[in-house]
């Protein structure tokens, strides 16, 4: 589980521009489920046996045929036992396929429940990252974040104890992993703005399950948005904000750590490039999810 897989996008397989987009897509969800339904016997025996590679293949396929430019992921549920995740990676062009899909998608069981985004993971301290052999606990990590309310986005510093010495494409992995399990991709795609590596603790950092409730709280109240608009959620409640998130103190939560193991993906791209030993990047320019091709 937590495995993510794309495949290579061939000019045969994209969409040409003068297809109508809804019914392609809503063709395309169809065709996905009744596949879903011939497979999910063997995705079912195939995960309860913990052999998930033996359905590699056939699932790539199936999200292949609904848009080329999707990712999948088997992820533990939140309701059921496993949550079957189609996602295009906050990339509007695919939207419209991942909306048909969730669309059709069948009730949540006890065994499957389905999402168009990857969730947050529910308590990330919990977490232990598996990347090269070696653990990194979740509970290590600390987040210095900084309100910038006229984009709407939260700029973060993320460190841990242990990327001093880390090479860089560790260290992007370790600084990406944890944001997106804390908030989710939608979340995190939404909301987070300049993202460093911090090799040294910044002074007024936080610990993930706080960061999380902070950045929840300034996307209810609109982001930028917020500045734009008198009364609660305005400008005075956004400066307010972010006096809180650089003001929050560093002693935030540690959860006991490694309750959970979750793999980071092993094709993470360079970390962004450094300046006096951190590394930045926007959103867009993340490792993020990294996917695995699938052919």
């Amino acid at each position: 589980m937590f495995k993510f897989f794309r495949r290579r996008t061939d000019q045969a397989d994209v969409v040409p521009d003068e297809v109508d987009v809804t019914a392609d897509a809503r063709a395309r969800a169809e065709e996905f489920w009744r596949r879903w339904d011939e497979l999910l016997p063997e995705v079912a025996a195939a995960l309860g046996e913990s052999m998930p590679q033996r359905v590699d293949h056939d699932l790539a396929e199936a999200v292949a045929a609904l848009h080329p430019d999707l990712t999948f992921s088997v992820e533990q549920g939140e309701r059921a036992v496993y949550a079957l995740v189609v996602s295009g990676q906050a990339d509007p062009r695919v939207r419209p396929y991942t909306d048909a899909w969730l669309a059709a998608a069948p009730q949540r069981n006890a065994l499957f429940e389905y999402h168009d985004s990857v969730p947050p993971v529910p308590d990330p301290t919990q977490v232990t990252v598996n990347l090269r052999g070696e653990s990194y606990p979740l509970a290590d990590v600390r987040v210095f974040a900084q309100v910038d309310a006229a984009e709407g986005l939260v700029d973060v510093s993320v460190y841990h104890p242990r990327f001093a010495g880390m090479e860089s494409a560790a260290q992007s992995a370790l600084t990406f992993l944890p944001l997106d399990a804390t908030l989710g991709e939608r979340l995190a795609a939404d909301r987070l703005g300049r993202v460093e590596t911090a090799e040294q603790e910044p002074q007024g950092a936080m610990g993930l399950l706080e960061f999380r409730e902070l950045v929840r709280g300034f996307d209810v109240a609109g982001g930028a948005d917020s500045a734009d608009s008198g009364g609660p959620g305005g400008p005075d409640d956004a400066a307010g904000l972010a006096e809180v998130l650089d003001a929050v103190g560093s002693d935030g939560p540690t959860g006991s750590g490694g309750a959970n193991d979750r793999d980071a993906p092993g094709a993470a791209e360079s970390a962004p490039g450094s300046d006096g030993g951190s590394g930045a990047a926007g959103r867009d320019g993340s490792p993020g999810s990294s996917s695995h091709d699938s052919e």
